[in-house]
Parts: C-alpha cells; sequence; structure tokens
C-alpha cells in the first residue's frame, strides 16, 4: 500500500510541475519575408492599452510596482503606478506636455515617456536603411538603431539617441500573442546608470489611420 501511496503522490508531484511550468511558446518564422513589409504592416496599431509590473534602479536601490498604461502612437499617454496598493505615481503626457503627480526625476521620466514608448511601438520608425548583422537586421536612422531577429522579425534590442547626446539602451526578453500580434513580455531600459525593468501582464491592441 504504501508503495501505491508513493508512486501516486510522485505522478501527482509530476503533474502539478507540469501544470505550472511556463508553456514555451513557438515563435512564427518569416525567413525570406522583406523585413520593410513586417514594419509597415504594424502601423495600423495605433494605441496599445496593458497592464505590467515595474522595477526603477538607480545606485543600488530599488523600487518596485505594478500598473497600467494606455499610449498611443504619437506619444500621448496615460500611466499610473501603484506600490503596495497605493497610488506611486500618475503621468500624463499629451501634445508634448507632460504632468506628473509626485514630479520624477528627468532621467526617468525620459525613460518612461520616450523610451516605453519606442520600446512598444518599436516597429514606428521612419527613414531608415535595413544591413544585415549575422542573424539579426539592423534597421537605422538618425536617432535609433533597431536589431531584428532575422527568423522571427521580432526585436532584440535597441539604442534611441536623444537630444542631449546621450542613448536610451533597451533590450527585449520573451514573447507573447494576443490576437495576430506579438509583443514583448519583458523590456529592459538603461539611460545614465538608471535602469527601469517592465515585463507585461496583458497588452491590447487598437487600429486606427
Amino acid at each position: 500500500m504504501w508503495k501505491l501511496l508513493s508512486r501516486f503522490s510522485s505522478l501527482s508531484l509530476i503533474i502539478i510541475i507540469v501544470s505550472c511550468a511556463t508553456p514555451r511558446v513557438e515563435l512564427p518564422l518569416y525567413e525570406g519575408v522583406d523585413v520593410r513589409d513586417l514594419l509597415y504592416a504594424r502601423n495600423t496599431i495605433s494605441s496599445i492599452e496593458g497592464t505590467f509590473s515595474i522595477v526603477f534602479e538607480k545606485n543600488d536601490k530599488e523600487v518596485r510596482g505594478d500598473g497600467m498604461l494606455n499610449m498611443s502612437r504619437d506619444g500621448d499617454l496615460q500611466l499610473r503606478i501603484y506600490s503596495f496598493g497605493f497610488l506611486a505615481l500618475e503621468l500624463i503626457s499629451e501634445k508634448g506636455i507632460i504632468k506628473s503627480t509626485p514630479k520624477i526625476d528627468r532621467n526617468s521620466g525620459i525613460l518612461i515617456i520616450y523610451g516605453l514608448r519606442d520600446s512598444l511601438f518599436w516597429w514606428n520608425i521612419r527613414d531608415f536603411d535595413v544591413t544585415e548583422e549575422g542573424e539579426l537586421y539592423l534597421i537605422k536612422n538618425q536617432s535609433r538603431m533597431l536589431w531584428i531577429d532575422k527568423k522571427t522579425m521580432m526585436p532584440v534590442k535597441q539604442t534611441i539617441s536623444i537630444e542631449d547626446g546621450r542613448d536610451i539602451k533597451i533590450f527585449y526578453e520573451g514573447f507573447n500573442k494576443v490576437g495576430d500580434v506579438w509583443y514583448p513580455l519583458k523590456i529592459t531600459m538603461e539611460l545614465s546608470g538608471h535602469l527601469v525593468t517592465v515585463r507585461f501582464k496583458e497588452l491590447s491592441f487598437a487600429s486606427g489611420v
């Protein structure tokens, strides 16, 4: 009897482990497809709405929170971040005018507004050239360098030059799908010692002109 119970317990443990394991997501393959066509096809997306967790890091200090956002293709943004259930930050960017409560430091503001916009709308790049670097495409214009995997056509990393001569560095990790749109699960953004890591829980995409 004990042997039977032991076998049953082992089987139950295996079932629990398997059911709790993160399912492997198989990305589609686009080998032979023109990368320009893939970028242009995504330009029908006009806004992105979603929930996320976020970590701010600077000088070995770390602040964590959970948030929600609504961002348009032109950069208009409504964002709220909660910490321990309390509203820690509310930020609105509309037609270039930025309001935040409380006020945040400049580097964090740049990462949230511009870094997050170009991270999510990574395909929204104009007047670019395409070159090949091994297994990656390099999409480049005067202010941005975007590396895309040749097979999956998903972003790997990105560098954004801002007006004061500094660069925002962005790295992508993991992908998920909603409808017909694939999106990154994790984005890490870095600027002058400031590090912001965003893990998306849910995203939805709206189309428009």
